[in-house]
């Protein structure tokens, strides 16, 4: 399956290679003919385009080799850098074609536009069209981040073929010169089109939170098993599109035996990474729901719910023989988290002042 789909995302650089190589020659032979500085831009950027896929084929190499004793989890986050770098390439072309175009603002050429120029020009925004939209298929396809940034780029670039579609009918209907105009709002989309790509790139690297939907689903899964009263604390590391490690607690009934335990996480484990393809630890909650500190928790679950901020309270635990209750609390990212927890602390020391309180606050990772 991994070999299988970095054949399909190779298999489309190289028709995205293809495709924007013949774009470039074509366009730059209009563009000199023409002497039209929007055109030759919109060849250059073509030219970062199969640049850019030249960059994705390596990557995706790079980050299918095996893990290793140095890298022991592979180097799928490769793939990330990848669009990192199709990032700047694209925009330091924009940054070139900004300066280009405001020296044609400044000094203004005559252009030379023909009915085959503007042949030429649509042509080169059907193209574009296409190949945005089949980058995009085949990014979705296969969970390729680069290739979906190619294709957003691809967009971006039929709608700057478009501009100067606008130049040259503005050039033979009117005899008016804004090609160096069209190359400057050219210039500033390509470079909105690379921050884009560059803040969607560099999200994973720096950590960032997973689809809400997904941490419902595996929740859900996880609560269907027999036995599992509640699932907390998921936390999913990403080390590529298709390698994520995680980690979750399950609560169970106060007398479920070890062996049971065993059972019920090794078939939670098996079944996270069968149906959603992640490496899971799974730890373990007692469910403290009956016996002499029932009516302790009870209060707990009262107090919480008073608190709007507090999304969860779970891992309720009390050592009798220390007098210290165990639990932890899941708070809005807004809140003042210390606040409310001391709060929290102060309301069951009232209600249990011969305990003492060890509290811990959970991020909220997944949804």
């Amino acid at each position: 399956m991994k070999n299988e789909r970095e054949r399909e995302i190779i298999k489309a650089s190289f028709v995205g290679i293809a495709g924007n190589m013949l774009l470039v020659v074509f366009k730059l032979i209009v563009g000199f003919t023409a002497n039209s500085i929007a055109i030759i831009l919109d060849a250059v950027n073509n030219a970062t385009d199969a640049l850019s896929s030249i960059v994705t084929i390596v990557g995706t190499k790079i980050a299918g080799m095996r893990p290793n004793r140095r890298h022991p989890f592979g180097y799928g986050r490769i793939e990330y850098l990848t669009s990192v770098i199709i990032a700047i390439i694209i925009l330091v072309a924009g940054a070139l074609s900004l300066r280009e175009s405001i020296d044609k603002i400044i000094h203004p050429a005559v252009t030379n536009y023909t009915a085959i120029t503007l042949t030429v020009i649509v042509v080169a925004i059907i193209a574009k069209i296409f190949i945005g939209v089949y980058f995009k298929r085949a990014g979705t396809k296969t969970n390729s981040q680069a290739l979906i940034a190619s294709g957003i780029d691809s967009n971006y670039d039929a709608v700057l073929s478009a501009g100067t579609l606008v130049v040259a009918i503005a050039q033979l209907a009117w005899n008016v010169n804004i090609d160096g105009i069209v190359g400057l709002l050219i210039s500033l989309v390509v470079i909105k089109a690379g921050l884009e790509v560059l803040r969607d790139a560099l999200g994973p690297i720096i950590g960032q939170r997973e689809d809400d939907e997904l941490g419902r689903k595996i929740e859900d899964y996880v609560n269907s098993f027999d036995g599992v009263r509640g699932t907390y604390d998921l936390l999913l590391d990403n080390f590529g599109p298709n390698e994520t490690i995680g980690s979750l607690h399950i609560e169970v009934p106060d007398d479920m035996s070890a062996c049971h335990i065993h059972e019920l996480t090794r078939k939670i484990t098996l079944g996270l990474y069968d149906k959603f393809n992640i490496v899971a630890t799974v730890g373990i909650y007692a469910e403290n729901t009956t016996g002499k500190f029932a009516p302790m928790r009870a209060k707990l679950t009262r107090i919480v719910e008073e608190h709007p901020k507090i999304l969860q309270t779970h891992g309720f635990y009390v050592d009798d023989d220390t007098k210290t209750v165990y639990f932890d609390l899941v708070i809005d990212f807004k809140a003042d988290d210390d606040a409310i927890r001391e709060a929290v602390v102060k309301a069951m020391e009232k209600a249990y002042p011969a305990y003492t309180y060890n509290v811990i606050v959970d991020t909220d990772y997944e949804g």
